[in-house]
């Protein structure tokens, strides 16, 4: 599990095809401190396991289903992504509850400055819409943040100056896709009520 709070934004330094998928190795430094093979770490939004790791970053073997469901089967060298390692006991929960699983991809159709600060605006999928709420969560590349809007086939969230700071999403361009996952809670709900 993870909180949406992105730890850093690492660089893609290899990508080899594998018989399995793909395997990315990504340069980072700060999540090094407390990451070791077997950790679960989250790239651009999508929960991974760590294969491999050095003094300079981790390697993780990506399948075919996360490769087509996410932005990650378009990853090359020096492709930027955020990452979060998994959550303790002890990991303040400043954002949300994430799992990880990307629901699919979003493309970003409009950014507009906001003093300095933006509004980015999200084509929605349909299968995705019933999820997605005004003042809900969601998760955008491993970011979570709040829904200040939400059309009939859009959402929109606002940018805070530190959030596009320190993440990918400051230097997302107009028609550039991005990772998404609902919030876990609206989906269990309509499980819980749909066997009623």
């Amino acid at each position: 599990m993870f909180t949406g709070i992105v730890e850093e934004i690492g660089t893609v330094r290899h990508v080899a095809q594998t018989p399995s998928g793909a395997r990315l190795e990504i340069a980072c430094e700060r999540v090094l401190e407390r990451l070791a093979v077997d950790d679960s770490v989250n790239v651009a939004g999508a929960c991974l396991t760590v294969v491999a790791r050095d003094d300079r970053g981790f390697a993780v073997d990506v399948v075919p289903e996360t490769l087509s469901r996410t932005t990650l089967g378009r990853a090359v060298r020096g492709t930027h992504v955020n990452l979060e390692r998994a959550a303790t006991p002890t990991t303040a929960l400043g954002g949300h509850l994430v799992q990880g699983h990307v629901d699919g991809t979003v493309q970003l159709r409009s950014r507009h400055a906001e003093g300095d600060g933006a509004m980015l605006t999200f084509a929605l999928p349909k299968d995705l819409a019933r999820y997605v709420v005004q003042k809900g969560f969601v998760t955008v590349d491993g970011v979570s943040l709040t829904i200040a809007a939400v059309d009939r086939d859009s959402f929109a969230i606002a940018l805070i100056p530190h959030s596009a700071s320190r993440t990918t999403l400051g230097a997302l361009r107009e028609g550039t896709s991005a990772n998404i996952e609902t919030d876990i809670i609206g989906k269990y709900v309509e499980r819980l009520l749909g066997a009623r």
